[in-house]
């Protein structure tokens, strides 16, 4: 995304009236282009498989599909989605911070709030987009040779050294893996049966969708309310991480 580019959004409410008002506050607020509006958890994924939106409004209570059930599908889909739950239903807030959301409106909500959250979005898009590359890492402390990885896909297997892993990440069904040399390599395995072949003490599961290799964190930024960006040597691809995987790693370094 640069400046230029708009960044896409869908709606997703089964009351039309309050698809109307979010339709009118997101075309007050610059660079957003409105995509698709769903009025149906079932309808919501449906568009969002078709246009791969960065920012996501959802409510919670809808037919088919309950907006919490929705946020984790498109949480396994696209970890890097930012989902903004918009909603009268104050008691499902810690559902929503459980599936990272970044933030929660309350219905109902003023203009100035949305604003505010979408000034928010855009700004850290920008920021995650528009930062330097990461330098080339310094030399970091060697592990035990913890062995090889033999990687199963569906043209065969890969070995890879299990200290070159920087970053294993869910994406799109099937797991990324990517490696100190600027390789990327997919297999079917889920990220729970790729954490139990990896080191517990040098990697760490930081969030559902993410395993980081400790000793390459560069830096941590905040995401949103109760989430963080870990940047990490060697590599462009960011990892999340929740605010009690924070708590835990603050308590790793110590």
């Amino acid at each position: 995304m640069s400046d230029t580019q708009a960044i896409k959004v869908l709606i997703a409410d089964d009351e039309p009236g309050m698809r109307l008002i979010l339709r009118k506050m997101i075309a007050r607020v610059e660079g957003y282009e409105l995509v698709g509006e769903a009025q149906d958890g079932e309808q919501l994924i449906a568009l969002f498989e078709q246009h791969r939106p960065q920012v996501v409004f959802l409510d919670v209570d809808m037919p088919v599909m309950n907006g919490v059930a929705c946020a984790n599908r498109i949480q396994d889909e696209d970890p890097a989605c930012v989902l903004i739950f918009a909603t009268a239903h104050e008691e499902y807030r810690s559902d929503a911070f459980a599936v990272y959301a970044f933030d929660y409106l309350l219905k109902p909500f003023r203009m100035e709030r949305v604003i505010e959250t979408l000034t928010r979005v855009r700004e850290r898009l920008l920021a995650v987009q528009q930062r330097p590359q990461n330098p080339v890492p310094a030399p970091v402390q060697r592990i035990k040779p913890a062995g090889r990885m033999m990687l199963k896909h569906r043209d065969g297997v890969t070995f890879i050294n299990m200290e070159d892993i920087l970053l294993v990440q869910r994406e799109d069904r099937s797991t990324a893996i990517y490696t100190a040399d600027g390789g990327s390599y997919y297999t079917s395995d889920t990220l729970s049966e790729t954490e139990a072949r990896l080191d517990p003490a040098v990697f760490f599961r930081c969030h559902r969708s993410y395993i980081i290799n400790l000793n390459r964190i560069h830096d941590i930024t905040p995401y949103g309310r109760w989430t963080y960006i870990v940047r990490l040597t060697g590599t462009d691809h960011d990892a999340l991480i929740t605010q009690e995987k924070y708590e835990e790693l603050e308590r790793v370094f110590q």
